[in-house]
């Protein structure tokens, strides 16, 4: 069973509502997926070790497997795409919290195409295609997924900045 783009961003919704109770059907509205979707996401994480069982929706990530698989494994497994100018949602340095750290260029900033989005810069495929609206949605989860495309499509600097900050998050988010 291989793990798919859309269990990181599962995983990562877990990260940020803690020990909150958790249904397929909420992390379904609140990541615009199907609840089969979730279901098969969490099973997967499950088998891969980056979740403890998820019996009764008990199941919580395994942070620090997670967060050595974001570091080391995401841009390799999830490679990302990148695409032409358009609008969207800014990610990886552009975005919080790397943002307030790394000097933007004259270049355009990498975003998420989203028809909502504000910002015109070069398109970079996100994990999952719903990952723009979920975001939008949520501050933390935005911050987590931008990381983790900072950490996909980054610069040397910018992935250690990125490595740092998810290993700060994922240490102090609520358990």
């Amino acid at each position: 069973m291989n793990l798919k783009p859309q269990d990181v961003v599962v995983l990562l919704k877990l990260v940020v509502l803690g020990r909150a109770e958790w249904t397929y059907q909420r992390l379904s509205v609140e990541l615009s997926l199907s609840q089969s979707e979730v279901h098969a996401a969490v099973r997967r994480a499950v088998v891969a070790h980056l979740m403890s069982d998820a019996k009764a929706a008990s199941g919580q990530p395994i942070r620090p497997a997670l967060l050595e698989f974001l570091i080391h494994g995401v841009r390799y497994a999830y490679p990302p795409e990148h695409g032409a100018l358009t609008r969207g949602m800014p990610t990886g340095y552009a975005a919080p919290p790397l943002n307030k750290v790394i000097v933007d260029s004259s270049d355009p900033p990498p975003v998420w195409p989203y028809a909502e989005g504000t910002v015109r810069g070069y398109a970079l495929s996100p994990l999952y295609p719903t990952v723009p609206a979920a975001a939008a949605r949520d501050p933390k989860l935005y911050e987590l997924l931008a990381l983790v495309d900072a950490v996909r499509d980054g610069r040397a600097r910018e992935r250690t900045l990125a490595a740092k900050e998810l290993e700060l998050r994922l240490k102090t988010l609520p358990k």
